[in-house]
């Protein structure tokens, strides 16, 4: 029996999955491969109508992918091979084979054994929104992710993943069992035929029918954000930290971070790739913008004297070495109308490569006109209190 949180209106609960051409059931494990044929048994058993899948793909450390071959595949006592006997399902044999257990790997190509530090919660991160990656971008595919295995953080990285990535007909559950068995390593699925299990601490154990097993499908409901994002922001971040941040960056409140000790600029946690001469005049800007004076760019054929002198020291202020000659040269006069517009299109241009373009817009430099002066301001579009310069004063 599959079960819907209370006033559930999820839209992946609305749609007839089964009927997509291409169903894939997504699981995360760690040493309990009991999840794979409990999910499969609410799914193609008690769901009505049943969700058979046409692809089953198990991401999981080394030390999980060993207990899932030996526990689901072994010829003589397999309970993925059992279940599928059991319950007449042989095609299922076609789509989950031993090679669909994927284990991550360190970049250096060496498998992960377990879970323990943050640079391998990082790696496991990265690889489940790889994946969901893959399967959302196949509009024939209803993609249905569990979260019933693995360590928390691993549930954790799926669900954020999901919300961000997950289409109307995807669906993210967990799969239940009623105790003693859910927790019990010979318990794997509810057999045709009874079985009896021992549960307890000898000599205190009891017998216990599998006929009395109750296993159930929790659908998890996402807040689904998919399309509210730009699709550049979902096809290149390059890992589950910069697509949380990007994705931050268009939906939160924008954070500038200028930090001048390391010559860094920071959007929302990602950071921008700038030219030296592209730094000094974002952080010109920035500190314009929190000293609250309006910046306007030179007029043609009239340079401006004290932009090219805030320009220099921001240069100093956030750059290891000094200013190219060229860069002296072209400020020796004052800052002209075309360096003021070409700085602001490379630092423009940084925000869109660095962010995507959508959410790139809360950071680039637009163009208002001044009812006052009858000139054109050019700013950046953030509130004093969203800039933070480090080490500004030191």
């Amino acid at each position: 029996m599959t079960q819907h949180w209370p006033d559930d209106t999820h839209a992946g609960s609305r749609l007839r999955t089964e009927a997509f051409p291409r169903r894939v059931l997504f699981l995360v494990t760690g040493l309990t491969p009991q999840v794979v044929t409990e999910t499969l048994y609410a799914l193609c058993v008690n769901r009505k109508p049943p969700f058979v899948p046409t692809g089953i793909r198990l991401l999981t450390t080394a030390a999980g992918a060993k207990r899932a071959r030996l526990m689901l595949f072994q010829a003589d006592g397999g309970q993925f091979l059992n279940f599928c006997r059991d319950f007449e399902l042989p095609q299922l044999r076609d789509v989950f084979r031993e090679e669909d257990i994927e284990v991550v790997r360190r970049a250096d190509g060496s498998v992960l054994e377990d879970i323990i530090t943050a640079e391998d919660n990082t790696l496991v991160a990265d690889a489940i929104m790889q994946r969901l990656r893959d399967f959302t971008t196949d509009d024939d595919c209803a993609l249905h992710a569990s979260l019933a295995g693995g360590r928390k953080t691993m549930g954790v990285a799926l669900a954020l993943a999901l919300s961000l990535l997950g289409r109307p007909q995807d669906v993210l559950s967990h799969v239940l069992v009623s105790p003693p068995f859910e927790s019990h390593p010979g318990f794997f699925y509810p057999p045709p035929q009874p079985q009896v299990l021992l549960v307890g601490v000898p000599p205190q154990q009891r017998p216990v029918s599998t006929a009395e097993a109750e296993v159930s499908l929790a659908e998890i409901p996402l807040i689904r954000l998919r399309s509210l994002l730009d699709a550049s922001l979902l096809a290149n971040a390059r890992g589950f930290g910069e697509l949380m941040a990007r994705a931050q960056a268009f939906l939160g409140q924008p954070e500038l971070e200028l930090d001048l000790q390391r010559s860094q600029a920071r959007a929302s946690g990602t950071e921008v790739p700038l030219t030296a001469v592209g730094k000094a005049f974002l952080l010109m800007l920035a500190r314009r913008l929190v000293a609250e004076r309006e910046t306007h760019c030179p007029m043609e054929g009239v340079p401006d004297a004290a932009l090219a002198r805030e320009f220099l020291q921001a240069y100093a202020d956030i750059n290891a070495e000094p200013p190219a000659e060229q860069t002296q040269r072209a400020l020796k006069g004052g800052m002209d109308k075309n360096y003021f517009e070409r700085r602001k299109h490379e630092v423009n241009s940084a925000f869109r490569k660095a962010l995507g373009p959508g959410p790139a817009k809360a950071y680039e430099i637009g163009r208002r006109h001044d009812a006052g002066s009858g000139r054109y301001c050019h700013d950046l579009p953030l509130k004093p209190e969203q800039v933070r310069i480090i080490d500004e004063g030191r």
